[in-house]
């Protein structure tokens, strides 16, 4: 099994890079910027042979612990997403830029211009509202950052509508029902209600997660 060779892999970030200039390039194959508390980038996932990699679009909170930097809201070039379209190594000159055109369409969220904060909740709204089938909770980290990152961010009425229609969300679940690792989903409302009234701590939380992921240099602006 062939791997991707260092050089290959600054040469495919490179050309990214100079495509989305709004972007830094933070390790290779990944480009990022920071928005507040979320980070926006597309990743450029390599095969297990290595001979392809797999353009993704994604975001990131960072208003909560997590140990990697995670492929969230994730848009790839084609659909379905188990039938994701590859970019061969051998021709990524030939392709890349096409795909990037093709990335930028299939996105949510602009690629080029940065997005504002109520386009990046509504997205975790819409991604979590497409998970739910039936009754069962199901989108809850989607659900859980449509409330904080506004809240970080300082913009209560945006974190107030959020949790509004978490609330409304959780109603259509059985007594029985909870998300995972709660026993109660009351609970789990009221620690959330409690994250966003600590817009203070929620940075605080960021701050910590920009320094374990040596984010300092990603660009912001």
């Amino acid at each position: 099994m062939t791997k991707l060779k260092s050089a290959e892999a600054r040469r495919i970030t490179s050309d990214w890079a100079e495509l989305f200039p709004e972007m830094s390039a933070w390790k290779p194959l990944r480009l990022l910027r920071r928005i507040g508390p979320v980070l926006q980038g597309i990743s450029l996932e390599r095969s297990g042979s290595g001979d392809q990699y797999y353009p993704t679009a994604h975001v990131h909170s960072l208003v909560q612990d997590f140990p990697v930097i995670s492929i969230s809201l994730a848009h790839y070039l084609n659909k379905p997403a188990s039938m994701k379209e590859a970019v061969d190594v051998s021709r990524h000159a030939d392709q890349y830029r096409a795909a990037a055109s093709r990335l930028e369409e299939r996105s949510t969220l602009p690629l080029r211009r940065r997005p504002e904060l109520g386009e990046i909740v509504h997205a975790y709204r819409e991604f979590a509202a497409a998970a739910q089938q039936g009754r069962l909770p199901a989108g809850i980290a989607e659900l859980e950052d449509s409330i904080l990152v506004p809240a970080a961010a300082g913009d209560r009425a945006l974190a107030e509508e959020s949790l509004s229609q978490v609330s409304d969300v959780s109603q259509r679940w059985s007594r029985s029902e909870a998300p995972m690792g709660w026993t109660d989903t009351q609970e789990w409302l009221d620690l959330l209600r409690a994250k966003a009234d600590d817009p203070a701590r929620l940075m605080a939380v960021v701050d910590e997660q920009i320094a374990q992921h040596k984010l300092e240099k990603v660009r912001t602006d």
